[in-house]
């Protein structure tokens, strides 16, 4: 079997980094806030080109400690909207509505799949207090369009930065583009730990500071809370981790980008439409969708050749159980790329032989 990600292929290359890292943290008996935190957060803000970063426990707490600390500076409050993509990971809606903030639902363009910038300004309201962009399967969403849009409207910008790590968009990497970004460092991201973790990028100082104390218990200084706080702080051995694999990050979205090429020039069955990959900077890959009326069927099909697929997602937030004021909503791009979604296997390990043997199944459907 063609593994989706074979994450343990994948972490065997760094195997007596990561072994000899996780070793040292173990031994210095140091395990949360301390030098290995330091460390990433130095080494990932440089990479992202951001002033600050601040690791967190997940991607989704990144997000929610993002608009959490913009309500602490009174820049949002309770009800205010905040403007995201309908095709998304649930984790943007979650990160909104556990604020008590409402999501407002933008269509994506068909073409790319990513937020369709010619629909924000008509959604905007005096309520509307920032714009969410997801960089969704590892394509830039950013637009020097929507960038207009909330400099002339005065609203936040935020990047959801989970799947699009290294990504760039005119020289700059994703992440650095609007005024705060949530970054995920899920085992199977481009960049994955070893379990959760995340980061908040920013370069506002004040931000940053805010949500570093949310994530712990609220504190200003040790057992002093000036906010709510929650906790979600990134642990030692997985900072280690992140330090080592971002070495190689560069490196390993290349070997994305050969397998993507690959599947573009060679795919060539009529039921299969491939992504647009509108420029090769701007994608790092890590998810390659295929669309198709007949996605379930070719799914089986594949498992049948052993190749193991994933849909990237079968439900639509605003079709979530959990969000039945939104159930009534149509949004037709959305429910449409959700209804024939198909990942196909990519990552850094797979072999030539293996690419050309998954191509030349899918033309044989």
């Amino acid at each position: 079997m063609i593994k989706f990600l074979d994450l343990q292929k994948i972490n065997a290359q760094y195997a007596d980094e990561l072994k000899r890292v996780a070793t040292e943290v173990i031994d210095s008996g140091w395990f949360l806030q301390g030098v290995e935190n330091e460390e990433f957060e130095k080494n990932y803000s440089n990479y992202i080109g951001t002033t600050y970063a601040v690791g967190v426990a997940n991607g989704l707490d990144a997000l929610r400690l993002i608009l959490r600390a913009y309500m602490e500076m009174g820049i949002m409050d309770k009800d205010d909207e905040v403007i995201v993509p309908a095709n998304t990971f649930i984790a943007s809606m979650l990160a909104i509505t556990d604020n008590n903030l409402k999501p407002v639902l933008i269509e994506p363009d068909i073409n790319t799949y990513q937020i369709n910038d010619n629909l924000i300004e008509e959604a905007i309201t005096a309520k509307t207090k920032a714009v969410m962009i997801v960089h969704l399967y590892g394509q830039c969403a950013y637009s020097d369009k929507i960038g207009d849009i909330c400099k002339r409207n005065n609203l936040k910008l935020i990047e959801d930065n989970a799947q699009a790590h290294g990504c760039l968009y005119k020289g700059k990497k994703t992440g650095s583009l609007g005024d705060a970004a949530g970054h995920s460092f899920y085992p199977g991201k481009n960049l994955g730990a070893l379990g959760d973790a995340g980061a908040v990028t920013t370069d506002n100082k004040d931000l940053a500071d805010i949500v570093r104390s949310l994530a712990n218990y609220g504190f200003t200084k040790k057992y002093v809370s000036n906010y709510q706080g929650l906790n979600s702080r990134l642990d030692e051995i997985q900072a280690a981790i992140l330090n080592v694999k971002l070495k190689y990050l560069d490196e390993d979205t290349e070997k994305r980008k050969q397998v993507a090429k690959y599947y573009i020039e060679n795919i060539s069955n009529d039921k299969i439409i491939l992504p647009t990959v509108r420029d090769w900077n701007a994608h790092v890959f890590h998810i390659f969708p295929i669309l198709c009326g007949e996605r379930d069927k070719l799914q089986k099909y594949l498992g049948e050749n052993n190749i193991q697929t994933l849909i990237h997602y079968p439900v639509p937030p605003h079709k979530q159980q959990c969000y039945p004021l939104l159930s009534q909503i149509t949004l037709p791009v959305t429910e449409k790329i959700h209804e024939q979604e198909l990942s196909l296997p990519i990552s850094p390990v797979l072999t030539i032989h293996e690419i050309e043997y998954i191509t030349s199944v899918i033309n044989r459907f």
